[in-house]
């Protein structure tokens, strides 16, 4: 089992020792770092990112001010130059806290923390109810998601394509994707997310679901392709 995680320090010798230590590191997969809160909100919108390094010390606000800025957040480890700010680190959800410099020891333990804290979240996404409710046109509809075809992001809002007819919804494509259970959805394209079980065809570039011609970023093809062969066995 790996973990996608993604990388958030200012300071570039400190997030490239981190690095060193992620790609050694045989159940993590580095997807990004930064060293921009900016491009880390960007980052958690656009990506699947499960488990993020956040330092406590960043420029115009600190990690945990942004940390809270975000809707949807993945598990995150807070690192820092001070021991001081352990409990506000706990307080927030961490799954753990790391001080610098880091030891390859102490991530080991902390990525063993987040790796059984996303089994303990694997578990419960299999126990996701057959159908959603969405607010579209001021009214509740509940939303079987064997009869959702795709999702297409509309600015502020999505479009969710059934069988039988369409909702505009306010969300973001990130809150729908963590509605949806992740072995039957997929997102393959920034403004798009599929359902697995209805994909017809498929090749480097598009997926095709009955007369719908959707467009496949050339950073998901692998990931589709492992998800339909997950879903044959």
């Amino acid at each position: 089992m790996t973990l996608n995680c993604f990388i958030v320090d200012e300071n570039s010798l400190h997030r490239f020792a981190l690095l060193t230590l992620v790609d050694s590191h045989p159940n993590l997969t580095l997807v990004g770092h930064t060293n921009s809160i900016i491009e880390a909100r960007t980052a958690l919108e656009a990506q699947n990112i499960d488990l993020i390094f956040l330092s406590v010390e960043m420029p115009i606000i600190n990690g945990f001010e942004f940390w809270n800025t975000i809707e949807h957040k993945p598990q995150v480890i807070f690192i820092s130059l001070s021991k001081d700010n352990a409990a506000q680190a706990f307080d927030n959800n961490a799954i753990d806290y790391l001080t610098k410099p880091l030891s390859e020891k102490r991530l080991d333990q902390a990525v063993d923390k987040a790796l059984q804290m996303y089994m303990v979240l694997h578990q419960r996404e299999k126990k996701l109810p057959e159908f959603i409710y969405v607010k579209s046109n001021s009214k509740k509809r509940k939303i079987y998601l064997e009869e959702i075809t795709y999702i297409e992001a509309l600015g502020d809002y999505v479009k969710i394509i059934t069988n039988t007819r369409s909702f505009i919804v306010l969300s973001t494509m990130k809150g729908m994707e963590n509605r949806l259970p992740p072995k039957d959805f997929m997102r393959i394209h920034k403004s798009y997310i599929v359902n697995l079980r209805l994909i017809d065809r498929y090749d480097g570039s598009k997926v095709e679901i009955g007369n719908h011609i959707l467009p496949l970023s050339r950073i998901k093809r692998n990931d589709l392709e492992q998800s339909l062969s997950s879903n044959e066995s």
